[in-house]
């Protein structure tokens, strides 16, 4: 297991509020970290970096789709996006995006403010 790997299980699974993560690098454009299972294809990780860039407005109107997810809110610094079983937090921060899925009954603003500490932590 890698830095990265150790910090998403330490900063986020931990909080028993997040299911999966992972750390997708901006200027390398692949995924750099996953929590064990999660696996976010190559073509799904370019979808999201362009998501922010270049499709804000699609994103918002609710056309952004991620496995079977579907978006519901975005700004320019997150997009939350949901299924029946849960949802998925997406934030950007200057160099990574970070994914966090959590279940129903969760609030999605306590894994968006646990993704958001994550990368002011580390200086993301």
């Amino acid at each position: 297991m890698n830095k990265l790997q150790a910090l998403l299980n330490d900063s986020l699974i931990r909080t028993k509020h997040v299911e999966n993560a992972a750390i997708i690098d901006i200027k390398q454009r692949q995924v750099c970290a996953s929590t064990f299972g999660f696996n976010v294809p190559p073509e799904n990780a370019l979808n999201l970096i362009y998501a922010f860039y270049k499709n804000l407005l699609q994103v918002r109107r609710g056309g952004l789709c991620f496995k079977y997810y579907k978006c519901v809110r975005a700004d320019e610094h997150s997009i939350c996006l949901q299924n029946p079983d849960g949802g998925l937090i997406v934030a950007k921060t200057k160099t990574f995006i970070l994914l966090a899925t959590y279940r129903v009954g969760m609030y999605p603003s306590v894994c968006v403010e646990a993704v958001e500490k994550l990368g002011k932590r580390n200086g993301c």
